[in-house]
This record gives structure tokens, C-alpha cells and sequence, in this order.
């Protein structure tokens, strides 16, 4: 087993005065030759927009992005005619940016901040047709068992939202001193956990709120809820 640990202390930081921003990989004005990537997940940004802010049009192409709302609303449009669509906590929002296409993302509200998770992984077809789609997960589903959100375009795993990559993004709430063994599908995977909040011990690591861990190498992991703890798991093809 090959363990890497990732300090939310150690985090890029960026403060925009209308967003501010934890960079888990090298991102924008950050980079840390060490902090590439994990595998084929490329970003995961932990940002918080203020009120009636957020990113203008820009372009995207060939690649895979999700975005979980944590707190507060986010409001999307692009250019496959999509207006203005809205995110509450609670869903999970995709993009296959595939040959290319533009979009916008601003905080729903215009004076209440969002938290939101971007994640990009890479994908394992080029020029796809862009494409976009969105999902309310229920929470009460993830007690104590995991809830997958996204998975494989490719595979017929039911119930999530789907993107061109080998991968699964999933949660799992666990009560204090609750036990859970991840199994990851293919060993050519690995596994980057988050805490989102609480405290758990995974393969003898203690870690606190927004600490993650990449874990490759290993067919499952074991850990265990020191308090009640939320995660997010991405599990990723390590090569590409």
C-alpha cells in the first residue's frame, strides 16, 4: 500500500476578496511541482464565493468536472444553451467539456456565500460532445453506507451522474466510532479520501477536517469515525 498524505494546512490558499480559495493541486497563481495531481484527478478546489459573485464565461475543453455544493446555491449557464440553471446543497452538477464549450458559474444568491467542491478529473476519450447534467442526492442515503454520485459513462451503474473516466466520486456520513472498508473496483485505482468534517483514523493516519488522503496500491482501506465524520471519496485510474 502506498499512502500520501495531504494537510488541509498544506492547501494552496488564495483570497480574491469575492472568492477564496483552497487549492488541494496546483491551480491558477498555485503550484507545487509535488501537488500535480492523484492519478486522473487533476483538481479539487474547496472555494468559497461571497454573495452575488462568481466565475464569468470562459472556455473548457477535454475534461471532466464536477462541482457539491457544500453551503448555499450556485447558478450555471454555458454554451449548449443552458440558462442560468440552479445548484442547491444537496445536488451534484457535471460537465464533459469534451471538444470545447463555455460557461459561467455564479453564487445563486446575492448575499449569502457558497462552498462549494470543484473537482476535475482527466478523461479517457478526447472530443467528446459536450455534455451536462445535475442530481439531488438524498443524505439520509449515505448513513453509515457509501452513496456513489458519479460514476463510468461506460458502466451501467444506476442512480449516478456519469462522466467519461474509469472513476467514482462517492460520500458516506459515519457516525462516531462507526467502522467502513472501502473496496476500490480495479487495483490499477487508487483512492483520495477528503474529510469534509469530523475526525477519522484510515490505516493508522488520524485526520482532522479537509485533511485527505491518496491511497494506491491496495485492493480496500479500512477506517474508522473517531466523532462523526462526512467524506468524499474519488476514486481514480492512477495511470492515464
Amino acid at each position: 500500500m502506498k499512502k500520501i498524505i495531504y494537510k488541509s494546512t498544506d492547501r494552496g490558499q488564495a483570497n480574491y476578496g469575492w472568492l477564496n480559495a483552497n487549492y488541494s493541486f496546483s491551480f491558477a497563481n498555485y503550484y507545487n511541482p509535488e501537488k500535480v495531481n492523484f492519478g486522473a484527478l487533476r483538481v479539487l478546489n474547496d472555494d468559497v464565493i461571497q454573495g452575488g459573485m462568481g466565475f464569468g464565461t470562459h472556455p473548457h475543453d477535454n475534461m471532466e468536472i464536477i462541482t457539491i455544493p457544500l453551503k448555499g446555491a450556485l447558478k450555471h449557464k454555458d454554451s449548449m444553451g443552458n440558462k442560468w440553471i440552479a445548484i442547491e446543497t444537496g445536488e451534484v452538477q457535471v460537465m464533459s467539456a469534451g471538444s470545447g464549450l463555455q460557461h459561467s458559474e455564479m453564487n445563486n444568491s446575492p448575499s449569502e456565500e457558497i462552498n462549494l467542491f470543484q473537482i476535475w478529473i482527466i478523461p479517457n476519450k478526447s472530443d467528446v460532445e459536450p455534455r451536462y447534467d445535475q442530481q439531488k442526492f438524498d443524505a439520509s442515503k449515505r448513513k453509515n453506507k457509501l452513496q456513489i454520485l458519479v460514476s463510468s459513462i461506460d458502466e451501467d451503474l444506476k442512480d449516478s451522474l456519469k462522466i467519461h473516466q474509469d472513476a467514482l466520486i462517492s460520500r458516506i456520513d459515519l457516525g462516531e466510532n462507526s467502522v467502513f472498508n472501502y473496496t476500490l473496483k480495479s487495483e490499477n485505482n487508487g483512492l483520495y479520501m477528503m474529510v469534509i468534517a469530523g475526525e477519522i483514523d484510515i490505516e493508522n493516519e488520524i485526520l482532522g477536517k479537509r485533511d485527505a488522503i491518496g491511497i494506491s496500491e491496495t485492493k480496500s482501506i479500512n477506517l474508522k469515525a473517531k466523532s462523526a465524520s462526512e467524506l468524499i471519496f474519488i476514486e481514480v485510474p492512477m495511470l492515464f
